[in-house]
């Protein structure tokens, strides 16, 4: 794990030094707007993007290859960063391999061992929730629930046991993006959402430079759809669970009508519960 850049105050991330581990298309949005009085918008502050590439897809079953941390301010400056390079402890798919560029040889060599790093993962992406600063996670859904399982396969507290909550503020793109242009054709990987919005992403599956491209463009998101950017963190949290569920639901029913009459849907949102 890597650490660059100077500490600012307040943002979640304390340690410094070396680790011990290594174009607008679409009907305009109308939403609700925030009332006078309230918080401070989320587009006012700093935010902290998190990223991870993996061994594949699925949360219960696969691995932590590469994760990023990085602290960019409201200009959208970087003035913050960690990364990590990680053994996983197993074979990496070529399939993966071939898009982030990890080989399993490369981390066998140069990771760090797994369980150190998901500690030291974990508690970072907690100090940061626990300042108060968002956390930009493109598809949360996705990597807060594999970072989770993480946690239990290494016996490590969750994000969510360190705070006591599960994890909150948290901003995902996609998510937003969903809510705000909701009949817009085409892909919404974050490629994708990158071309739409004008943000440039040079170097897609690298864990910190996919973090940087979601804070950016999230923050272009709000700009464009102001109702979205002005609410405060805690509220613009609490509007997407609600979205990320009704998405949810909206992709299943178009699953049960189209191509599996018993598709499933997972609505949980940023978090998958864990089965018992």
């Amino acid at each position: 794990m890597t650490w660059h850049g100077e500490q600012p105050a307040g943002s979640g991330l304390a340690t410094t030094g070396t680790a011990t581990t290594g174009t607008e298309r679409g009907a305009a949005y109308d939403g609700p707007r925030p009332a006078e009085g309230r918080a401070m918008s989320w587009l006012g502050g700093p935010l902290v993007a998190f990223d991870l590439e993996t061994t594949g897809t699925d949360v219960e079953s696969d691995r932590i290859v590469t994760a990023a941390l990085v602290r960019l301010e409201a200009e959208g400056a970087v003035s913050r960063e960690r990364t990590w390079l990680i053994d996983p402890g197993v074979a990496v798919p070529e399939q993966a391999s071939a898009i982030h560029g990890i080989s399993t040889d490369h981390a066998r060599r140069h990771g760090v061992p797994a369980a150190a790093a998901i500690e030291e993962i974990a508690g970072a992406v907690a100090e940061v929730l626990r300042s108060g600063t968002p956390l930009v996670v493109m598809n949360a859904r996705y990597d807060l629930s594999l970072l989770d399982r993480e946690c239990g396969r290494y016996g490590a507290e969750s994000v969510s046991e360190r705070l006591g909550e599960t994890p909150s503020p948290v901003i995902d793109p996609l998510v937003i993006d969903k809510h705000v242009d909701k009949y817009r054709k085409g892909k919404r990987a974050l490629q994708a959402l990158c071309a739409h919005y004008g943000v440039p992403l040079d170097d897609a599956h690298d864990a910190r430079a996919d973090a940087v491209a979601a804070a950016r463009v999230v923050r272009r998101m709000g700009e464009r759809h102001q109702p979205v950017g002005l609410l405060p963190p805690a509220e613009l949290h609490d509007l997407q669970v609600g979205a990320a569920a009704e998405q949810s639901a909206s992709l299943q029913a178009y699953l049960r009508r189209t191509a599996n009459p018993t598709a499933v849907v997972e609505r949980a949102w940023p978090v998958i519960p864990r089965s018992r």
